[in-house]
């Protein structure tokens, strides 16, 4: 099938950065002709090529507003200002942060994919983007763990949960998150008083 070829030549980061809810998505408008092969920024030019080659067509510059191609990043997790809220843990696409509520995450680096998008839910800013030490290439081994990672976590949340758990669960996130918020406040604002 086309879509599961083009979808072996994408990084798998699942960064969403193309407009698609991750790699498959994306592979599948691209063979549906509703996508270009330019959204990839992950990919790069080198990607844009291979998809070029595949599908017998021209190569197209990167898509900017879908992002710039980098070097390979990891999230860190400045451990001195997490306040345990978990919402990095539930962006993470394939599991690479680990923690628990009320507790400090961090980041599994080897399993992280750079796509960034616990960055933003953060409430109090602190996970930054940073390359990857020493510098190195996106691999082909990179891309088949992290789509491995990235279906075993959506077979696990697609498991059914009880409903009043489910409801339980996300009354004492929702407490632990504010609780947590309050504390960061007052740390900084100590910090910041000194």
């Amino acid at each position: 099938m086309l879509a599961e070829r083009i979808n072996d030549l994408l990084p798998q980061t699942q960064c969403t950065k193309c407009g698609y809810a991750g790699c498959a998505p994306y592979a599948q408008a691209i063979a549906a002709g509703q996508a270009p092969i330019n959204r990839c920024p992950p990919g790069g030019e080198q990607g844009i090529a291979a998809l070029a080659a595949l599908l017998n067509t021209d190569t197209l510059p990167l898509d900017e507003i879908c992002g710039q191609h980098l070097p390979l990043q990891v999230a860190v997790i400045d451990e001195q200002f997490c306040i345990g809220c978990t919402l990095c843990i539930q962006a993470c696409p394939v599991d690479a942060i680990v923690g628990a509520s009320k507790l400090m995450h961090t980041v599994l680096a080897r399993s992280c994919t750079g796509c960034d998008l616990c960055v933003a839910p953060c409430p109090v800013d602190c996970i930054d983007m940073v390359p990857v030490s020493p510098s190195r290439a996106w691999t082909a081994q990179d891309a088949q763990a992290s789509r491995q990672r990235f279906e075993a976590r959506n077979a696990r949340l697609a498991r059914p949960m009880q409903v009043p758990q489910k409801q339980e669960t996300a009354r004492q996130i929702d407490d632990a998150v504010a609780q947590a918020l309050a504390k960061a406040r007052a740390r900084r604002a100590a910090a910041s008083a000194r």
